[in-house]
């Protein structure tokens, strides 16, 4: 292959990206407003959730919905006055609460994430980043039985689409890691997944790579994204025009308005999420533990143990908020409540989340040689290995490995 293709955004996602369309041969730039995981793919939770493939919009979520905005110590949170600006969003998001859309988000998140950890180390193979990626268990863990028999339709997905998993006690479950010992009723373990130690050095190591390579980086704000002369779309930044044969557009919650102009309907939203790190504990976890009751999860990294989650609609404006902040250290203390450490540290990130929860990915018109990736919502780290190969693919004239007609750029 040939060709110069500019990447914008340098995300797992963007990242990658640019990473597999150097291997095709095709000279790459690669453009971000501040540099490699300076968003989301620095604080997110860091596992390879390969068996995640329920959608926050479960059935049963609207009944709910309303009870958790106002029980302090639910991890769903609304900032009022964004609801005006919210609501075109949210009506054909929470019309998806049902069994049917549910099974076909089910079926399309899948064959993006089922084999995220081969995936990953396919993308860091003979790189720095390879030292990040830790294989084990992804577990979730049940303040009772009952809790876990009432998430039994989600563990009904995972049955039908051959995931592995092994029920437990929470005693048993703590002989193998005493750090949750009387933290559970119930663990499930998930096999075949993994973790990246650290999210954010790890996507650097991959940028790193990239550029030792013979990449290049641009640290610019993109604007808008023009038509040139030649029929090709250019980038409009703050550091003047970059053009390319091919554009790919992977910049998450910020992609909407540069896609406006040329008609694609983008219904996308931003899903915060937050994550509280114990710094240099006295102890860690052996394995990643999503807390089934606070929907957050418990990551063992280096030199610390993040505990990410929450779901806030806030818009992108809102600075970070002490209330969900305040809940999930109130969750952390319940938890782990003898745990010493050093210090805590605080994060807020930005989720790309569409109506439908699944991402946006391919050919943006035909007429222009646009692509773009992104709204993966709780997974852009699981799915970006991937996505990065699909879109190499996909600039290259080739058909990707797994049907993409899920992630239309058209479908709504």
């Amino acid at each position: 292959m040939s060709g110069k293709i500019v990447v914008a955004g340098a995300g797992i996602v963007g990242v990658s990206t640019a990473v597999w369309l150097q291997r095709a041969g095709f000279e790459v730039v690669l453009v971000d407003r501040e540099g490699p995981a300076a968003g989301t793919s620095h604080g997110n939770a860091g596992i390879l959730a390969a068996a995640s493939v329920t959608p926050v919009t479960m059935p049963g979520l609207v009944g709910k919905a309303p009870l958790m905005l106002l029980d302090r110590n639910a991890p769903l949170f609304l900032r009022l006055g964004y609801l005006p600006r919210l609501l075109p969003f949210l009506g054909p998001y929470l019309s998806r609460c049902n069994e049917r859309d549910v099974r076909r988000y089910a079926d399309g998140m899948a064959p993006l994430v089922y084999d995220t950890v081969a995936q990953h180390k396919a993308l860091a193979a003979g790189t720095d980043a390879e030292s990040f990626i830790e294989e084990g268990d992804y577990c979730f863990g049940y303040a009772s039985h009952a809790e876990f028999k009432a998430d039994g339709f989600a563990w009904k997905l995972r049955d039908e689409r051959g995931y592995v998993y092994e029920v437990q006690s929470g005693e048993d479950y703590a002989e193998a890691d005493p750090f949750y010992a009387g933290s559970f009723d119930t663990v499930v373990r998930c096999k075949n997944h993994g973790r990246i130690s650290d999210p954010g050095a790890y996507v650097k190591a991959l940028a790193a790579h990239f550029v030792a390579e013979g990449g290049s980086f641009v640290r610019a704000v993109v604007s808008d994204i023009e038509m040139n002369g030649l029929g090709r779309a250019e980038l409009v930044t703050n550091e003047g025009r970059i053009g390319g044969d091919k554009i790919a557009l992977t910049t998450g919650v910020w992609s909407k308005p540069l896609l406006t102009k040329f008609g694609l309907s983008v219904p996308l939203e931003t899903e915060r999420g937050y994550h509280v790190e114990l710094v240099y504990p006295r102890s860690y976890p052996k394995n990643p533990m999503m807390v089934a009751s606070g929907k957050f999860v418990v990551t063992p990294m280096q030199g610390r143990i993040r505990c990410a989650g929450i779901v806030e609609f806030a818009g992108l404006q809102t600075a970070s908020r002490r209330q969900p902040l305040d809940m999930l250290k109130r969750r952390i203390k319940q938890l782990f409540p003898g745990l010493e450490y050093r210090e805590q540290s605080e994060w807020l990130g930005h989720r790309p989340a569409l109506t439908d929860s699944l991402p946006m990915i391919g050919r943006v018109t035909e007429e222009a040689e646009l692509f773009t990736a992104f709204g993966h919502q709780h997974l852009g780290l699981t799915g970006g290995a991937k996505t990065g190969r699909i879109m190499a693919d996909l600039m290259s004239g080739i058909q990707p490995a797994i049907d993409v007609i899920p992630y239309a750029t058209n479908r709504f």
